[in-house]
């Protein structure tokens, strides 16, 4: 049977509006107003430690802000390379986040001989929740009272001074690097597996100083069982305003703040790169979360994406050179 043309246009026509139309909806419900169903942050680290409690804080305020869910995830192992890993290989949506860190996201690329992602090709960052210097400290029965203490009993014998760390390859661990190598010392380094131990171990005499995060040392200083000698950051803590930064301390130039941040994976589309960094950017700047991040030690920031990327380059290449002329490896 044939038809004729002319009585075929009509009905072609219906059904390429009919098709357009379909076509229409179903863009429309595509681009459904982010966010339309919940979100997951990813924590690269046990519960408890300081990336966990800020993506908990975070994640609140965030939930409240966009009216979904933000569903905290632990995902800890390798020094934050397992959680990295698994939203570096995520959906590019915006509903799967990353509270990334110094060490997963800066120092982790150059000590680590196989790494499963790059920190950054595979990420976009989204905001610089703050910062967080390390404090050398003491036990209170040390006789070292300054930091040129340390230097000379250091220099009077080499390797005999030692110090505790959660382990290689941490801003704890390369913080006494960066501080050996820019006094030219030697000392020796005993890594253990956690912060925690290492607070015991100075507690216990066991090692003669370690650089704790301030979330860590601040208890410990002001129920006088460690004893502070300087911060690591470019300027006092605000929890400890009698103690001098190591560049006031005589070593000048010295700095390292640990960091965190939030990163979600390369691709995720500019609008919601944009409104998640403007709401954490507001949460940030709310009064009851700045009083919280400073009960932490933690200086806040709210740096948006493109300082943040800046910065993570910036760090990336500063801990490459200290990891190679300090000869820094995972044992």
């Amino acid at each position: 049977m044939r038809f004729s043309t002319r009585f075929m246009r009509p009905v072609l026509a219906v059904l390429c509006t009919g098709c357009m139309a379909a076509a229409q909806q179903a863009g429309a419900q595509a681009a459904d107003p982010y966010p339309s169903k919940p979100i997951t942050y990813v924590v690269p680290f046990a519960a408890g430690g300081t990336t966990d409690l800020l993506g908990r804080l975070i994640g609140q305020k965030l939930s409240a802000a966009l009216g979904q869910s933000v569903v905290v995830e632990n995902r800890a192992g390798a020094g934050g390379n397992i959680g990295s890993d698994y939203v570096a290989k995520a959906a590019p949506d915006g509903y799967t986040l990353l509270g990334g860190t110094i060490s997963s996201h800066a120092i982790n690329v150059s000590l680590y001989p196989k790494m499963p992602y790059d920190p950054i090709r595979n990420f976009q960052p989204i905001t610089l929740i703050g910062t967080l210097p390390n404090v050398l400290v003491v036990n209170s029965s040390s006789p070292w009272k300054s930091v040129q203490d340390v230097i000379a009993a250091a220099k009077a014998k080499p390797g005999a001074v030692n110090f505790g760390s959660s382990g290689n390859g941490t801003s704890q661990h390369l913080a006494a690097e960066l501080f050996a190598n820019m006094a030219g010392l030697r000392m020796t380094h005993v890594p253990y597996k956690g912060s925690s131990q290492a607070v015991q171990a100075l507690l216990g005499n066991q090692v003669d100083l370690v650089f704790e995060n301030s979330l860590a040392a601040i208890p410990m200083i002001q129920s006088g069982k460690f004893r502070a000698l300087a911060t690591t950051g470019p300027k006092r803590a605000g929890e400890l305003p009698d103690v001098p930064t190591m560049d006031e301390a005589g070593l000048k130039g010295y700095e390292i703040v640990s960091w965190q941040a939030i990163f979600a994976p390369a691709g995720t589309p500019r609008p919601v790169v944009d409104k998640l960094s403007t709401e954490i950017g507001k949460i940030i700047r709310q009064p009851d979360v700045r009083a919280k991040l400073a009960s932490m030690g933690v200086e806040p920031s709210g740096a948006g994406p493109a300082e943040l990327g800046s910065f993570q380059k910036s760090e990336v290449a500063k801990w490459a050179n200290l990891i190679k002329v300090a000869n820094i490896h995972l044992e």
